[in-house]
């Protein structure tokens, strides 16, 4: 039996937050149930079509989850979508500001109505306050945080790679849910809650608020570590990047000595300190650069492994699909989606005795029969709610 067996959500999802927080509840075998408009769908269906002409975002957060269209704004869908809470345990939704309340479903009535039902809204920058109502994309959330101000080249700010913002308001809908079901399990009562793209990397930023605490931001400083010297990339012979990082002093005598060859640099007055390492990191550099120059990358990172200083090699995303680390810990698995078998990374954290469900990525629509026959409505009605654009 899977951890969430038995556990119904229901969501009204779009883009990655959401879908994010819904995958992980799915991979622990709660029913997932993803409501999303006829003939469109979730717009990160249409993002790309790089995976066999299925959208990279939407293949990585949607398997294991059943799709449902329903247009809400006729009062029929809505008559569903009642239905379908009524049965639920968790309805989550990060549609735009008011949506749900202009269509009927405001978080404070289906408590009313539905006593044990788990209501988690997602937004951009949460239910007040004066941007309550501002448009909130990942990009824009990494700005307002100041994140960008801090990432990038000194010359160059830069958001991050990936979709930060997102994936952390995701992260904490998914900890909040599992916390709200532990709390109906003790009182009997569901409960509302909600995070945002904006609260949810605040906190991620607080590390960097303190630190401006102290009268400056820390500096922007490429792939280097704003505050520690030697920390970041290193470049080889073989013109290849090699990352490396240092923590304390017993690690930077070592590293002059087994690493540079150079034992006499660790007690050079200009290194002798991280501070005065980092207030002339150019110096260090060039000596680096000297020394790694005539170096391999696989020579490098042999005498990083003798030293024990902890170091990295650069990987592409192709060499990163192959890394050695997923393939002898068996990551990789498969899940069936409209195109076939596809690649799929098994959920990061592992638990003695619970597997985790691997099952399809839907197309759209494809359980709104089966979901509406289980719901009472007859193949007459569903019919005509599809000729009439219902579903």
């Amino acid at each position: 039996m899977l951890p969430l067996e038995g556990i119904t959500v229901v969501s009204l999802e779009q883009a990655v937050a959401a879908p994010f927080a819904t995958r992980q509840l799915a991979d622990l075998g709660a029913r997932v149930i993803k409501v999303e408009r006829p003939e469109v769908g979730d717009f990160a269906r249409g993002y790309d079509a790089t995976v066999r002409g299925m959208s990279s975002h939407f293949v990585w957060l949607n398997r294991s989850k059943e799709s449902l269209t329903l247009d809400l704004k006729r009062d029929e869908a809505k008559l569903v979508l009642d239905r379908l809470l009524a049965k639920a345990d968790v309805f989550i939704q990060n549609l735009a500001p008011g949506a749900t309340e202009r269509l009927g479903f405001a978080t404070a009535e289906l408590r009313k109505k539905y006593p044990r039902l788990i209501v988690c809204d997602l937004s951009g920058y949460g239910s007040s306050g004066p941007y309550r109502d501002k448009k909130a994309y990942d990009l824009l959330i990494q700005a307002e945080v100041g994140l960008i101000s801090i990432t990038g080249t000194e010359q160059s700010p830069s958001k991050v790679g990936i979709s930060i913002a997102d994936i952390s308001c995701g992260m904490y809908a998914y900890s909040g849910i599992l916390t709200a079901l532990l709390v109906r399990a003790r009182t009997g009562e569901g409960v509302a809650l909600e995070t945002s793209l904006f609260d949810s990397l605040a906190e991620w930023m607080s590390y960097a608020a303190y630190y401006t605490s102290g009268g400056s931001a820390p500096p922007r400083s490429g792939a280097s570590h704003a505050t520690i010297a030697p920390y970041g990339p290193v470049q080889s012979g073989d013109h290849k990047a090699v990352y490396l990082g240092l923590q304390n002093e017993r690690e930077w005598k070592r590293f002059c000595e087994v690493v540079l060859q150079l034992p006499q640099l660790s007690s050079d007055p200009r290194f002798d300190s991280n501070a005065k390492r980092v207030q002339n990191r150019p110096q260090l550099d060039q000596v680096m650069h000297e020394v790694f120059g005539k170096l391999t990358t696989a020579e490098i990172i042999a005498r990083l492994e003798t030293a024990q200083i902890a170091n990295a090699r650069m990987n592409t995303m192709q060499e990163f699909v192959v890394h050695p680390q997923l393939e002898a810990r068996k990551r990789w698995s498969e899940v069936d989606s409209p195109v076939g078998r596809l690649p799929a990374l098994l959920p990061p954290v592992t638990m003695e005795n619970v597997d985790v469900a691997m099952n399809e990525i839907p197309a759209l629509g494809q359980h709104t029969g089966a979901i509406l026959g289980e719901l009472g409505f007859n193949a007459e009605t569903i019919a005509s709610w599809r000729r009439d654009g219902v579903i």
